[in-house]
């Protein structure tokens, strides 16, 4: 069974998902691709999914570097790509 509906925005779009959700499962079932930039421009997205590495940090309510594969989401929350990491 999935938890209530909350609503969270990723670089200013609103998105849907349910508590209990890792912020990495909601952005991609949300269709985010790319969750920040590497120093070069390239994309960056989860690569490991248990917190190992930082593939998926993005910046939460202006905290940098939160990994959002050990993130739940929470009503109201404010992500924004991580760029340049």
């Amino acid at each position: 069974m999935r938890g209530d509906s909350v609503h969270i925005t990723f670089d200013g779009k609103a998105l849907p998902c349910n508590e209990g959700d890792t912020l990495a499962a909601a952005l991609l079932v949300s269709g985010i691709q790319e969750f920040g930039t590497t120093r070069t421009g390239e994309p960056r997205q989860p690569f490991c999914n248990m917190g190992t590495c930082f593939d998926c940090a993005v910046v939460i309510d202006g905290i940098p570097l939160v990994r959002a594969c050990i993130t739940q989401v929470r009503e109201g929350m404010n992500i924004e790509p991580t760029k340049g990491f």
